[in-house]
């Protein structure tokens, strides 16, 4: 117990808040896990100081290398994902730069999907490319071409299930054989999949990133990413460079994405039910050309997508026919009122974006696109948004 009144010394008062002797009792449990913020730890002594590796979750040493909390929610995005380690850092494109500085030199060459995210490519073409590492992009959905383009200079072959904007879905198993005939390492962009539509290290990769920023999280409200691996060697690897560039992330944010895990899988399954529901109604309007979704009939790769997924996400494009230019397109996105124009996705609230075709994938002739992100407002809403929006055409 504290002093007394007459005990207090004024002097003395700031090193008392500071060296106070209480301790909470030890024993203490709640659903929630505890949020722990640092960048000092503290050592019992010099002996315990010398002992601790950052290498190994046996202990603390660094505020960037790890918590309580950061523990906790790396252990659980590995569960998640089937993996062994994981990392955590500040959004999903820091995660992509990290697998490609942790295992790319000068020299090395690494390939690119053609629906690759878009970041992920520009990252190839201007840093990696400073740095005397090349890369190609390939076609996903040609498998035999892909295993032709695998050189000695090929490290590392990034692959998305499904792809950027266009969702197609790959045949996976075949991509990564041919990788590993050739002895080259494979990262899944896994943020589409989030470890729900279909475990990633079963399909042979040895990399699993994710943007933590979307279906973990669910809030649209922050930004975190994960590298997950089970290979040790790996693991080590990429944790070392991970060290070396000093990324870490916020305690308050790592407290969010853990209150959203128990209810992933539920909101994943709502929104693969809405967008299913959704892009079947887009099938059947006069104006579209294609519906892009993994889950329907006719979207590219939809063999690849069934014979190794059980669900999908709450995300699909919508191809109009030719007839309508761009500026009509976009009225249509303006003309929406449930739907929110902006990026990224797996947020409450439902997202509209229009893009080029021509611009983003150089095919010329093809019609403009507009993606859909789903949220959780009721289904016959958003049929009816739609309806009305496309009154602008």
């Amino acid at each position: 117990m504290s002093g007394g009144p007459d005990e207090r010394d004024e002097d003395r008062l700031t090193t008392g808040l500071i060296h106070h002797p209480y301790e909470p009792p030890a024993g203490f449990g709640a659903v929630a896990p505890g949020v722990f913020k640092a960048s000092t730890v503290i050592f019992k002594d010099v002996a315990a100081l010398r002992a601790r590796n950052w290498r190994e979750k046996t202990g603390y040493t660094y505020g960037l290398h790890g918590t309580p909390t950061t523990f906790t929610l790396e252990e659980r995005i590995a569960t998640l994902e089937g993996g062994l380690q994981t990392l955590l850092v500040p959004s999903g494109l820091a995660g992509i730069a990290l697998v490609n500085l942790a295992l790319l030199k000068s020299g090395d060459e690494v390939l690119l999907p053609s629906n690759a995210y878009w970041p992920n490519a520009e990252l190839a073409r201007q840093e990696l490319a400073r740095w005397g590492i090349g890369h190609r992009v390939y076609d996903p959905m040609d498998v035999a071409a892909f295993a032709a383009m695998l050189g000695p200079q090929t490290r590392l072959v990034w692959v998305e299930a499904a792809g950027s904007i266009t969702m197609e879905f790959p045949d996976l198993a075949g991509l990564v054989n041919a990788c590993r005939a050739r002895g080259v390492t494979v990262a899944l962009d896994n943020t589409w999949g989030a470890g729900i539509a279909f475990a990633p290290f079963e399909q042979g990769v040895d990399i699993s990133m994710q943007a933590l920023t979307k279906y973990p999280s669910g809030g649209a409200d922050l930004l975190m990413g994960s590298v997950t691996t089970r290979d040790e060697a790996l693991h080590q690897q990429i944790k070392a460079t991970h060290m070396r560039l000093g990324l870490g992330v916020g305690a308050n944010d790592v407290e969010f994405v853990l209150r959203s895990l128990p209810t992933l899988a539920l909101r994943y399954a709502a929104q693969d039910a809405a967008g299913r529901h959704l892009a079947a109604w887009w099938q059947g309007r006069p104006e579209i050309v294609r519906v892009f979704h993994p889950a329907l009939e006719g979207s590219p790769g939809h063999v690849h997508w069934a014979a190794c997924c059980s669900a999908a996400a709450g995300l699909f494009s919508v191809e109009f026919d030719p007839g309508y230019g761009q500026p009509q397109v976009d009225a249509v996105v303006d003309a929406l009122r449930r739907f929110r124009i902006g990026h990224s996705w797996a947020g409450p609230v439902s997202l509209a974006a229009p893009y080029d075709l021509a611009t983003l994938r150089g095919q010329t002739g093809r019609g403009k696109l507009v993606r859909f992100s789903i949220g959780f407002e009721n289904i016959d809403d958003l049929v009816a948004d739609c309806e009305q929006a496309l009154r602008a055409l």
